[in-house]
């Protein structure tokens, strides 16, 4: 609710400037009149979901509808504002004249295709999965784990989906990967476990020679909504842990697990969500490392990559690789020939790929669903397949 000012006020200040094309282009006032009608609409649809009772359905599916249709309307208008500025520096050494037509037009046609992109991205981009591959070297990695492969997936959200064609696409692409084992780091379920009962048979079919392995993330927990009773909140956890089970999922609790492979081994970690900037603490890594030995190669899913730095890289156990998710990209960015960028980077330092400090890894995951925004734009779901390699 603190940020809503912010937000309608930067919201005006694109509308404003953008609004200089519509008059420049179209001298009939009904279009002028339809444009900030639109905006009224908008701008009255988000301040009644911030109004409605926190958590409710309704507010959920408004609040999802109204980020939809905002960026559909903001962010084509913010990508022509250069072209704009540009038009103005020129303008002001010449006393402003009037816009000249044909940039107006170039500033139009740029909104346009990003309104497209938009379009695509709220359509098809929820389900518009990418394999991203990294290999990473240690140079304590057990020999007979060499080449061993995590397929990672994140942030499933099943409360969001309506589409069964489009989430087993993903799931196929999982299971095309063939890994060793298939780590997922947390939220299942936007808020309640039922979310994910019709989806139980679709990730049971998950395949993974040496095993499933999850933990929980923030919205796991039931934290965001209101419960008749707190014996009703505490049964939706025990429901979803459940779940897991259910579909395969070895769920870890502060807990670490043994994985064997010819004679040596490697030890898989999971802890409870830990997050900093409001987020539940509820991860215990030196629960999770009790009587684990302190030169065992260490991988840990943890689903707040905030976890890593507040934690982790600080623990007196050497944790070779963490596993995060939590970020999504904020379903929203550019990533283009190794270039990435999304608004998300300015809340979270590690956000999304492979980060490195020493000898220690984390590896964010973009996510594999949606929540909130009714799509991804730019930022696509992804399913992350990493290599071990002795090196």
């Amino acid at each position: 609710m603190k940020r809503l000012p912010l937000i309608i006020l930067l919201w005006l200040g694109t509308d404003f400037y953008f609004y200089q094309v519509i008059q420049t282009l179209a001298s009939s006032s009904p279009f002028l009149w339809l444009y900030w009608l639109i905006d009224l609409l908008l701008i009255g649809g988000v301040v009644t979901a911030f109004l409605l009772r926190r958590g409710s359905g309704l507010q959920q599916k408004l609040i999802s509808w109204m980020m939809t249709l905002m960026l559909l309307s903001f962010v084509p208008r913010l990508f022509s504002l250069p072209i704009l500025a540009i038009e103005d520096v020129t303008r002001l050494f010449r006393g402003f004249p009037p816009r000249a037509l044909w940039v107006s037009e170039f500033a139009l046609g740029t909104a346009a295709v990003l309104f497209l992109i938009v379009i695509f991205g709220i359509t098809r981009g929820r389900h518009f999965y990418r394999v991203r591959r990294e290999t990473i070297y240690f140079p304590d990695l057990p020999k007979a784990f060499e080449g061993f492969t995590i397929t990672q997936i994140t942030d499933v959200h099943s409360g969001s989906f309506n589409d069964a064609a489009g989430v087993q696409k993903g799931l196929d692409l999982v299971n095309e990967q063939d890994s060793d084992v298939i780590l997922f780091t947390g939220d299942l379920v936007n808020n309640q476990a039922s979310e994910m009962e019709r989806w139980i048979p679709a990730f049971s079919g998950l395949k993974a020679s040496m095993g499933k392995f999850s933990v929980l993330g923030n919205h796991d927990y039931g934290d965001y909504i209101q419960w008749e009773t707190p014996e009703a909140k505490v049964a939706n956890l025990n429901r979803l842990k459940e779940v897991h089970a259910e579909v395969g999922f070895r769920l870890l609790l502060d807990e670490a697990v043994t994985l064997k492979k010819d004679g040596q081994s490697i030890t898989l970690l999971g802890v409870e969500n830990w997050g900093k900037g409001g987020f539940h603490q509820y991860g215990d890594l030196d629960r999770a490392t009790a009587g684990v030995p302190d030169d065992a190669f260490k991988v840990l899913m943890s689903h707040d990559p905030s976890h890593w730095e507040g934690v982790t890289l600080g623990h007196q156990h050497h944790i070779h690789l963490t596993l995060s998710g939590h970020t999504h990209g904020m379903q929203f960015g550019i990533e283009l020939f190794g270039f990435k960028w999304s608004p998300i980077k300015y809340v979270y330092k590690q956000w999304a790929g492979l980060y490195r400090q020493k000898d220690r890894f984390l590896y964010v995951n973009r996510g594999f669903g949606f929540l909130g925004l009714k799509g991804r734009i730019g930022m696509w779901p992804e399913v992350a397949v990493l290599t071990l390699r002795h090196g």
